[in-house]
């Protein structure tokens, strides 16, 4: 906007303001990315100033913190429990299979190594969390056998206890989340693209087949839960990435399709991060791509939220914690990376602060 049709504009929303502002009111308008802010100032009338909005910064800004302490790796396999991100296994920049196993506290951006994981090296696993336990299992071992093994970990006593084995078959890239006192393990490949989906019961150590997944088989899938419901979409099937998006309902064991990205073609991809913040689901990286979509349940919608400003990856880590997102390690080619950012949805992004 050039400066003449600054003035016009300005001159425009100037008028509608003498007519429609009220003595003790704000008056708050935009035409053309310009806003205008006119208030009333007892006994001096009206004040006005303008700013334009071309230039208005998505919300969305990433800050480096804390790099992991273990070796960078790809494709690790975690989850949270409290304010507290656990984290282990995956694969080194020369392909070994790792079961080194970490702890992130994001109110004190620290990491501490824990004992190793229970089982043998791997990556590719899926993990989940019920109550105050953790689980991982599954994945790819030294010499790239598929495994159905799990183990649960006690922060409090810091030890692994193996559990029931996977009740489907030995796989990879599985996609897992946690509804209720249940976790939900489904798809990955076990020499064929799959779709089925199985619950752990912790109280009885059972698995239990649910409905398989909506969408086409899959693997490198992403989920997040929000209000109870959990969302799964990505991924891989026989070389395409997808873009498909289902909702899954634990209490009447159903899956719902949602609104798939026709007209974000972007978001389609495979080995991506997600994470719930609040009401909203959040997904970036996968693919070779750096934007960072928001998912709305609500109105079924999604939206760009800027960009991921650390390197391009895939087979990364990602999870939340007090309302902000974080996303480590992971690896573009032959890179492994091992550094750690935080995303907060509520302030805009500055992309010169990193």
């Amino acid at each position: 906007m050039d400066n003449l049709q600054r003035h016009n504009t300005f001159q425009q929303l100037k008028q509608k303001a003498t007519l429609w502002a009220k003595p003790g009111s704000t008056f708050i308008d935009t035409v053309n990315s310009l806003t205008l802010v006119m208030a009333w100032v007892v006994g001096g009338g009206l004040i006005a100033g303008c700013a334009s909005s071309d230039s208005t910064s998505p919300l969305g800004d990433w800050r480096h913190r804390s790099d992991f302490e273990g070796v960078a790796r790809n494709a690790p396999a975690g989850f949270v429990i409290g304010n507290i991100a656990y984290v282990g296994t995956g694969s080194n920049a020369d392909n070994e299979r790792l079961k080194d196993f970490w702890a992130y506290d994001a109110n004190k951006n620290t990491w501490t190594q824990l004992a190793n994981f229970g089982g043998v090296a791997r990556y590719a696993a899926t993990g989940f969390s019920v109550g105050n336990k953790g689980y991982i299992g599954t994945g790819l071992d030294v010499n790239s056998d598929r495994l159905k093994d799990f183990w649960g970990y006690d922060p409090t006593t810091n030890t692994w206890k193996q559990v029931a084995d996977f009740g489907g078959t030995a796989r990879r890239n599985a996609v897992s989340f946690t509804v209720g006192s249940k976790g939900y393990v489904g798809t990955g490949f076990d020499g064929n693209y799959l779709k089925d989906f199985w619950s752990y019961d912790p109280a009885s150590d059972q698995w239990t087949k649910v409905a398989s997944y909506g969408g086409a088989k899959r693997i490198g899938a992403i989920s997040f839960v929000i209000n109870g419901l959990a969302y799964v979409g990505t991924g891989n099937n026989n070389g395409t990435a997808e873009k498909d998006w289902w909702a899954y309902d634990a209490s009447s064991d159903t899956w719902i399709e949602k609104g798939d990205f026709e007209s974000e073609e972007l978001v389609s991809r495979s080995y991506a991060v997600a994470f719930a913040i609040g009401s909203n689901g959040y997904v970036t990286l996968g693919d070779g791509t750096t934007t960072v979509w928001k998912y709305d349940p609500v109105n079924d919608s999604w939206s760009e939220n800027g960009t991921f400003e650390g390197a391009t990856r895939a087979y990364a880590f990602g999870f939340a914690i007090n309302g902000k997102g974080y996303v480590t390690m992971g690896s573009n080619g032959t890179s492994r990376f091992d550094d750690l950012w935080e995303f907060d949805p509520t302030i805009a992004q500055d992309t010169s602060e990193n």
